[in-house]
């Protein structure tokens, strides 16, 4: 806290330096829009197009907003690779709990989502669910890994998600961790039919503060 007031003397009301040095601070490390009718996967792979997926950052955050889909009720999928990019099936464990409202007023939910936990299992977990090919219904989230290149740990990762459906409001928390000690060095994203018809897709690195 000292730091941060030392910093801010004769500053502007509300105004905060940011760390030196980069530590401590968002990089924004590549944005990939999604193009209508054309994009049915999007891939973060390290070393390919600019992409930095490996120990430069301890932290790794996807943001993902005004996602669409092509296809009507459909869900957005996620996955993880150890070869990088050449299979997307790398063992994960996780878990989820959501809240749902609809419009009318007349539902409202907070739940365990135990039919979409995933136990040793290789196949994509689901992130944003239901999304309707509707003007107003889009999806998105906000997930962390952690230390995705690290060869003596399993990768950790936490994600919050927000689906608009139809005349529905649907949230999911959900954690879990990538059940391997070789570095994950990419990922990918995926309607679970159809394509992306619209949405952008930004990756991001925090360094140490130290």
């Amino acid at each position: 806290m000292t730091g941060i007031v030392a910093q801010n003397v004769g500053r502007a009301s509300g105004l905060i330096k940011a760390a030196s040095g980069g530590g401590g601070v968002w990089t924004l490390i590549k944005e990939i829009s999604a193009v209508s009718g054309e994009t049915s996967t999007v891939s973060f792979v390290d070393g390919a197009s600019d992409v930095v997926l490996d120990s430069t950052y301890p932290i790794y955050r996807f943001v993902w907003t005004s996602v669409h889909p092509s296809a009507n009720d459909v869900a957005f999928a996620f996955n993880g690779s150890d070869d990088t990019g050449s299979s997307y099936a790398v063992t994960k464990t996780t878990t989820m709990f959501y809240s749902y409202h609809d419009e009318a007023d007349t539902t409202a939910t907070l739940a365990y989502g135990d039919a979409e936990d995933l136990a040793q299992a290789t196949g994509f977990l689901r992130v944003n669910f239901n999304v309707g090919n509707g003007a107003d219904q889009t999806g998105m989230g906000d997930m962390w890994i952690f230390n995705p290149s690290s060869t003596t740990f399993i990768k950790h990762f936490i994600a919050r998600t927000h689906t608009e459906r139809q005349a529905s409001s649907l949230g999911n928390h959900i954690g879990g961790y990538f059940n391997t000690t070789s570095a994950v060095d990419a990922f990918q994203f995926k309607p679970e039919s159809g394509t992306f018809d619209a949405g952008t897709f930004k990756l991001y690195g925090l360094k140490d503060s130290a």
